[in-house]
């Protein structure tokens, strides 16, 4: 498959980070472009990267194979109706903004051109290319269009594909918002290791980089991370006793709580943003 060209609407942190994950793959300057409104951010983004950067998005747009839309979900409308004038037919629309499905890009892209869309919820670890996304592509997107976005995506992390789009909201319960229940874990392990009697920057580092070592054994292991709980919880020992404590106070009914509660939000906001 040869390079696409690629252009980046909007130049935050996520773009950024897709455009250094594809110079790392070896895609060459020259098939990577951005716009952006901020002359700063188009000043960093060329020394950082030596891209082509434009102020008027519709300049990005206009020789480009892939149209990266990665403005928040605030301006999408706005951005997307302005852009529809300088699209070609035949260029995929990939969309990084929360909460915004297919129709809605479609209808604000201009409903007399049928566009090919992929939707994606990548998460923050993203931005050390370490992240995961969930995509979606609606029925345009032709096979060598999927493996385009798959390739884009693949360049900060794991790419997965979705059947429906109605789960999208399913990975941003697990794995869009999933890096703030492990920070809140992390945050709530230093407090207690601090509350044993343990100096606070030992708590931190003892819990860092236990949850660091724990998510490289569950990642790089083929056995599941039940089977290592198991594993490392001896009958009657310190381990036991803590998995009892979470089990009794329902941990595993609260996490699921709480994923239901966020994918249910997800569902909302996308109901708002696409009006």
């Amino acid at each position: 498959m040869s390079t696409p060209r690629i252009a980046f609407i909007g130049g935050g942190n996520m773009a950024a980070s897709l455009i250094g994950g594809l110079r790392a793959q070896g895609v060459p300057v020259t098939s990577i472009c951005a716009s952006d409104p901020g002359a700063d951010k188009r000043a960093e983004l060329e020394a950082a990267h030596g891209i082509e950067t434009f102020g008027d998005n519709g300049q990005a747009v206009t020789k480009a194979d892939v149209v990266v839309l990665a403005v928040k979900p605030q301006v999408m409308q706005t951005v997307c109706r302005d852009l529809a004038g300088h699209l070609q037919s035949n260029q995929l629309i990939v969309s990084i903004a929360a909460g915004i499905n297919c129709a809605s890009l479609q209808h604000w892209l201009g409903e007399q051109t049928p566009r090919a869309i992929v939707r994606c919820m990548p998460n923050t670890p993203s931005l050390l290319r370490q992240g995961v996304s969930g995509l979606y592509a609606n029925t345009q997107v032709s096979k060598e269009q999927k493996q385009q976005a798959e390739q884009l995506l693949s360049a900060v992390g794991v790419a997965l594909w979705l059947d429906e789009e109605s789960l999208i909201d399913a990975v941003t319960a697990v794995s869009g918002s999933g890096p703030a229940y492990f920070f809140l874990m992390i945050e709530a392990m230093t407090a207690a290791g601090e509350q044993l009697g343990l100096p606070r920057d030992t708590a931190e580092r003892l819990t860092l980089q236990t949850a660091l070592g724990a998510a490289r054994m569950a990642c790089e292991n083929d056995v599941k991370a039940a089977e290592l709980r198991r594993r490392v919880t001896s009958p009657n020992g310190t381990t036991e006793a803590a998995i009892k404590a979470f089990q009794t106070g329902g941990f595993e009914s609260l996490v699921q709580q709480a994923i239901n509660a966020a994918a249910q939000r997800s569902a909302e906001l996308a109901e708002q943003l696409g009006n």
